[in-house]
């Protein structure tokens, strides 16, 4: 490992000296070349050495008699050379590669952001995956940025410049330009310095527009005379930038691309005010820091009250992928709040730590990029609640995009941003989709307009509707299912077994209507089961399966190696699977009866009858599940505790309760139409037939009719009218 890490902070000076060189940072062309050439492979190493002493060695303290080949680099400071590496020796090909390969490539003009997909690129996937170290790319770290800070910079500057007068124009600009200066920015998961570093390239371009038009001499008449030698109009500095980050590599590729964009910015601001200015020695200094972000006091970093924005990309660690350290870290973070955390993804710490500077300090404004799983299911209570306790509220967000990254290996991570800060209802809230934003006085943690608050999980229907329950787990080990060539078998050579087979379904098989069987042995004797040599001989595989498992379950089972581990059976019931399509308006949900037994990836509502079919299949219900379920990548994961059991299920009256009955008649005969389609065909967006369609049209007209709501309200108004509902009924509870 101390190799790796020596190897990587060389990497980070060679091409810190390279773009130097490049750029006329080091002053002579090809300097940096000219030195390393003249020496053999053995020799390089302690070349190097050298050098990186001599460029942190200020002028007035060098021996007169170093080389002149060394005494002709400048004083560099800004400890990027302090810090001690151990060098290797070089081979003829690492040289070559050096003197051939980089120093002709022009690294003049380089994106500082780079970085962070060079430092991606250097890491193996699974220390990416278990680290959730994603690095963003501009685009999106600028879907961040703008609606949290940069937008309201670039709207004020464009309403200085829409100013008659010359003194009026100019007074307005420089105060922006002292606003700029004035603000700071903090990422407690700074990585490679990419959200840092594209915010300070943002405010120094936007203050290089102001300095053109408010650079003036001494006396105010014309373009900066070059007797003021020591004027310097840069006002934005990278000394309000500030970072947490845990790896150490990133932290030397953070401070250096947040140098090199500095010195790319310096550059453009001399051709504005044409005049030279010495951007060597560097005079300021990167604040990113090296530590564990959720072990740190934030605070021994950059105290709250002087924080304007936290932004960053959190690592995506989901809650089932977090490693013992990460837990420990989201025991630190958590215990004062709430003991169900582990459930949360591991970038809610982020959001908890943040909240608490922002009560101490409630300007704060804060954004992350995130997995969209906070915004889904169970997991947005658990954190919501807490923060909403500690006077938080969501000011923009931007709902699920699929992130891509700089980096060669994107990962197919889909994820939100979420922009927070203390209460502040005088604000328009932004909620951005598909290319488009849309302003709103409320925006939910689910990232639903129009209202706040969260919907709690719960076991029981809380409007009174009939319950819903988890299908039969067979815990059999495949020894009592039995796949389509299997039942032949059966059916050829144990025909006295076919009474105890049954068709079983799960998701995938209601859905695509596949045939799969199980042996349903609920009532059948001992005397009979032997008579079917076939099926003893699975009933005696699932008890040894069971034994072997060796878990208390698994022992307590075996002791009935006939039965799934549940019996539910029931005469006619409501058949939802678990996961569905995102691309599906509706989820195909069905009436199955005893014939057919469910099982995992699905939910039933035993008893259920047309009313039922009719509400939950409605566009009201489906409504309330885009809303509040949660998401398999992007696809719905339907929750009885989460979606079903929260719905607000309506007070029907008669007239409403016949109207859903035969919509929902309408439904089911639109399908017999075409019996030799899948409910997967069928629901398809694109093949759905128009009877089918029309068919939920009308019952989706039933069924707001029933709620007393106007046909014609959006899909969002609808879910804001039912969280109405909700909240009235919590409130009273």
């Amino acid at each position: 490992m101390r190799f790796y890490s020596n190897i990587n902070k060389l990497c980070v000076k060679l091409v810190f000296c390279l773009y130097a060189e490049d750029s006329g940072l080091f002053g002579k062309k090809n300097i940096f070349h000219d030195y390393l050439k003249d020496f053999q492979p053995h020799q390089v190493r302690n070349a190097l050495m050298d050098l990186f002493r001599i460029l942190d060695t200020p002028e007035s303290n060098r021996s007169p008699y170093e080389t002149e080949s060394l005494l002709d680099f400048p004083y560099v400071n800004g400890s990027l050379f302090s810090d001690a590496v151990e060098i290797p020796q070089f081979s003829e090909e690492a040289i070559q590669l050096i003197l051939q390969d980089a120093c002709n490539f022009d690294w003049s003009e380089i994106s500082p952001t780079i970085f962070g997909a060079i430092f991606e690129s250097t890491l193996n996937p699974e220390t990416r995956r278990h680290g959730g170290m994603h690095y963003t790319s501009i685009e999106n770290i600028h879907k961040l940025i703008d609606p949290l800070f940069l937008d309201a910079f670039k709207n004020e500057y464009k309403e200085a410049m829409t100013l008659k007068t010359g003194k009026a124009r100019m007074k307005a600009l420089k105060q922006l330009q002292e606003s700029m200066a004035s603000k700071t920015f903090f990422d407690p998961a700074a990585g490679s310095g990419n959200f840092l570093t594209e915010s300070y390239l943002s405010l120094r371009r936007l203050e290089n527009d102001i300095l053109r038009e408010t650079i003036t001499d001494a006396a105010g008449t014309g373009v900066l005379g070059f007797d003021e030698k020591e004027f310097n109009p840069i006002k934005v500095s990278i000394q309000q930038f500030y970072g947490i980050e845990i790896n150490d590599f990133a932290v030397s590729v953070a401070k250096t691309a947040i140098w090199i964009a500095e010195a790319q910015m310096f550059k453009e601001t001399e051709a504005i005010i044409h005049k030279e200015m010495d951007f060597l020695p560097l005079h300021t200094n990167a604040n990113i820091h090296e530590g564990n972000s959720l072990q740190m006091d934030w605070e021994m970093v950059i105290p709250a009250e002087q924080i304007s924005y936290i932004i960053g990309n959190p690592p995506f660690v989901g809650s089932k992928y977090a490693s013992e350290s990460q837990k420990k870290d989201m025991d630190k973070v958590f215990n004062v709040y709430s003991k169900k955390y582990r459930k949360l993804d591991y970038v809610s710490s982020w959001y908890i730590k943040s909240a608490e500077l922002i009560q101490k300090n409630d300007g704060i404004q804060c954004a992350f990029v995130s997995t969209n799983s906070i915004t889904q299911g169970e997991q947005v209570a658990l954190l919501w609640n807490i923060l909403y306790a500690m006077d938080v509220e969501i000011i923009f967000a931007h709902r699920t995009f699929k992130w891509s990254s700089e980096s060669t290996d994107g990962a197919a991570v889909h994820c939100v941003i979420i922009g927070f800060s203390g209460k502040q209802n005088n604000i328009n809230k932004v909620l951005y989709a598909d290319g488009l934003s849309s302003y709103a006085d409320k925006i939910s943690p689910y990232l639903v307009a129009g209202f706040n608050g969260v919907v709690t999980s719960i076991s029981k229907p809380l409007f009174g509707q009939k319950p819903m329950v988890a299908p039969n787990k067979p815990c059999d080990y495949n020894h009592l299912k039995i796949e389509p060539d299997e039942f032949l078998e059966f059916k050829e050579k144990c025909p006295q077994s076919l009474k105890w087979i049954k068709r079983m379904v799960g998701a995938t098989e209601f859905i695509n209507n596949k045939e799969r069987y199980c042996l349903w042995l609920v009532g059948c004797s001992p005397n009979e089961l032997k008579q079917m040599p076939m099926v003893l001989k699975r009933v005696k595989a699932c008890q040894e399966a069971r034994l072997a498992a060796n878990t208390a379950e698994s022992k307590k089972l075996a002791l009935t190696p006939t039965l799934f581990r549940e019996q539910l059976n029931p005469e006619q019931y409501l058949i939802i699977p678990g996961v569905s399509s995102e691309k599906r308006r509706y989820i195909p949900i069905g009436f199955l009866d005893k014939e057919t037994i469910p099982v995992m990836g699905t939910l039933i509502i035993p008893n259920a009858d047309l009313v039922d079919f009719g509400i939950v299949t409605s566009n009201v219900h489906m409504a309330w599940m885009r809303a509040f379920a949660g998401r398999l990548e992007m696809r719905y994961r339907y929750s009885k505790d989460v979606v079903y059991n929260t719905f607000p299920w309506p007070k029907l009256q008669e007239q409403h309760r016949v109207a859903i009955e035969n919509t929902a008649k309408q439904i089911l005969a639109a399908r017999k139409l075409y019996p030799n389609s899948t409910l997967a065909e069928l629901y398809d967006e694109v093949t759905m037939p128009i009877e089918l369609r029309e068919a939920h049209r009308d019952n989706n007209r039933a069924v707001m009719r029933a709620y007393g709501f106007d046909l014609k309200m959006t899909e969002e108004e609808c879910v804001a009218e039912l969280m109405k509902l909700y909240q009235v009924l919590i409130e009273k509870k």
